[in-house]
């Protein structure tokens, strides 16, 4: 079966990383898993919808989120180490960084694929150990507190997910069956117990909150992009959020064919804005440029789980938004760490006049904040605009108001600290800035905001096909 060959070689490959203290067998060994992790892919796409074993399906959503994190896991794993922190002189460090990037990536594969409830409880805790390490990697004080921080919080949420599974078990018992696969859980969904299934969804829900980046469980998220190396954040911020999308959006289809579909709007719909509301105080004040990201996350999160309550054309560009923004956060993440490598800070107060020192990288930062903020030609202003009309359509003009009022917020804040960076001479700058950046690591990240503009204004048709599998069992 492909899938234990992907997980045993993955496995080995995580291995030899760590043990391995030679830069150019770590190189070679890092091309093997890219190639490895692409060879499977395809493989898992020629093989949509068939079950290669008891617990793993490539189904249309699996197939679009390990594509997604296939295609970002690239630059992620090719940009120079050493332009991260001053550790890279340590090969133990940079063992334990780069297998833990690994095992991060095979973690994440195999919960998008899973098709059953308690094994993607299983690789999911395994992304909070393999994340951990990452957080970890500058080991200073900040980092340890992030790490201790970003295990006990995920560590709860994970309870609360493992509680809100035996409240399904028994909701499934008292249906006369004992399967807790997806499909299963599909076509047994009318006969659930309502009551014992309205608390596995509140308990289920608010646990992967915590991976989603959502109202109440998103705090974790905030310091561990902060601390973690900016490749590390890029994965952080884009594919390990989606992780916790695929947990929340595949028990969301069971209860969508239930009588507690639209409760179950109304709960993702309060968690949605008040995650946009929290994002656009903190977005006010932050003075840290990765956490000013790491709260866009949040917001966005929010405008995709807002789409999803709001039902008709928002499931199809929930998803939609969810996959253009793992492509534009993880490529502006992926050019802090030269913003960092340049200014030797993350503190916006020290940041200035960055056309001055890196030209590809200061027009990339320009449009990437257009991109994020969802204007044209970014794809997720057409995701955005089709999820405000789909809450127009379900007569939401009273949460639609607030929400572009908070938006409209978020864009000057978020603007008011790029134009800074881009612009205006900081407080403090050194003659020479330490260290330059690689021109070719630019072009990664305008090949991922290219990815935003075609798959949101050209998408090709096998895209939107999956998108409109993945979103069939909601419009039933």
């Amino acid at each position: 079966m492909m899938i234990i060959g992907y997980l045993t070689g993955s496995l080995l490959l995580a291995l030899l990383l760590f043990l391995n203290r030679n830069d150019i067998v770590n190189k070679l060994l890092i091309a093997a898993f890219l190639l490895f992790q692409c060879v499977f892919t395809c493989y898992e796409f020629l093989h949509k919808g068939t079950t290669e074993s008891y617990f793993f399906k490539p189904d249309a959503l699996a197939i679009l989120l390990v594509s997604t994190l296939t295609i970002i896991s690239i630059p992620v794993l090719t940009h120079r180490y050493d332009y991260i922190y001053p550790e890279h002189d340590n090969p133990r460090v940079r063992g334990i960084y780069y297998g833990a990037t690994v095992l991060l990536i095979m973690a994440l594969t195999a919960a998008y694929l899973s098709s059953h409830v308690a094994v993607t409880w299983i690789f999911v805790e395994i992304t909070t150990l393999a994340s951990a390490a990452l957080i970890f990697h500058r080991r200073n004080a900040g980092s340890i507190e992030a790490t201790w921080k970003y295990i006990f919080v995920c560590s709860i949420s994970l309870v609360l997910v493992f509680i809100g599974i035996l409240f399904l078990s028994i909701a499934v018992s008292d249906a006369h069956d004992d399967s807790l696969y997806y499909n299963s859980l599909l076509n047994l969904a009318p006969h659930l117990k309502t009551s014992w299934l309205r608390l596995a969804f509140i308990f289920i829900f608010i646990g992967y909150t915590a991976k989603l980046g959502l109202v109440p469980m998103y705090t974790a998220g905030i310091d561990a992009k902060d601390k973690a190396p900016a490749p590390s954040a890029a994965l952080f911020s884009s594919v390990l959020m989606n992780v916790g999308f695929t947990g929340i959006f595949r028990f969301y289809q069971i209860v969508a064919r239930t009588s507690l579909h639209h409760w179950a709007d109304q709960v993702m719909m309060v968690a949605a804005i008040l995650s946009v509301f929290v994002a656009t105080v903190y977005m006010l004040k932050v003075k840290n440029i990765k956490r000013m990201l790491a709260y866009s996350s949040i917001e966005h999160m929010g405008i995709v789980v807002i789409g999803l309550a709001a039902g008709g054309i928002g499931y199809y560009f929930a998803l939609l938004h969810l996959i253009l923004h793992s492509f534009a956060k993880s490529s502006f993440f992926l050019q802090v760490g030269h913003l960092y490598k340049t200014y030797k800070t993350k503190n916006i107060y020290y940041l200035g006049q960055y056309f001055h020192y890196n030209v590809a990288g200061a027009v990339f930062i320009l449009l990437a904040f257009l991109f994020i903020t969802a204007m044209p030609p970014s794809g997720l202003f057409i995701s955005e605009l089709y999820i405000f009309k789909a809450l127009v359509d379900a007569r939401y003009l009273y949460i639609l108001i607030p929400v572009l009022i908070l938006l409209t917020i978020i864009i000057w804040a978020m603007g008011k600290n790029i134009f800074k960076i881009l612009f205006i001479p900081p407080v403090s700058l050194p003659e020479d800035p330490e260290g330059k950046v690689s021109r070719w690591e630019t072009v990664s990240q305008y090949f991922l905001l290219g990815l935003v503009v075609y798959l949101g204004l050209n998408p090709p048709a096998e895209f939107v096909t999956l998108i409109n599998e993945t979103i069939h069992s909601l419009i039933l």
